[in-house]
């Protein structure tokens, strides 16, 4: 059994939400972008996902307790810049490996500067063969400083999930 220490409780809870309806009383985040075509395309980007590419692309992952998601596993990013960033743990709260869904969402731990959820996805339409990346998010501040940036905060996670799926989008074919 593990005590609180080792496994603290999330922030928020509606632990799971990013899976359907999102929460009232948070921002909501729904971002698609199309990544590529075919299966293979799929399986290399939901591969990457699911071994934290998106924030290992952009820099921010500073740990995770696992080399691939896994349900539990926690992980630390650092947002911000140089001396001015903060660490902000979570927990990866599920993971997707379906068919034509690939990814896992983490969520908020005690110390991070918001609370919520963040899903990282990859989907394949089989209409169209194409590949799209997903980013689906909700928060609101947890701290004093990101209370007090308000809409710029709001418009810094915007960035970053784009940031995310272009860094995903960097992923090298498989040879």
């Amino acid at each position: 059994m593990t005590n609180s220490a080792e496994r603290p409780p999330f922030t928020y809870a509606e632990v799971g939400a990013t899976r359907g309806a999102m929460p009232a009383g948070y921002h909501h985040q729904d971002l698609r972008r199309r990544l590529g075509r075919g299966r293979d395309d799929f399986r290399r980007f939901g591969e990457a996902v699911l071994a934290y590419r998106m924030q290992r692309g952009l820099h921010l992952l500073a740990e995770a307790q696992t080399p691939r998601a896994e349900p539990g596993a926690r992980v630390t990013v650092r947002l911000g810049i140089g001396r001015f960033g903060v660490l902000a743990p979570c927990r990866v709260v599920y993971v997707v490996d379906e068919e034509d869904r690939r990814g896992f969402a983490y969520g908020t731990l005690p110390g991070h500067p918001a609370s919520g959820e963040e899903l990282f996805a990859v989907e394949y339409d089989r209409a169209t063969a194409t590949v799209y990346g997903v980013v689906r998010a909700f928060s609101r501040p947890a701290a004093w400083y990101t209370r007090l940036g308000g809409p710029v905060t709001r418009a810094v996670q915007r960035l970053a999930a784009e940031a995310y799926v272009m860094a995903l989008r960097r992923t090298p074919p498989e040879r």
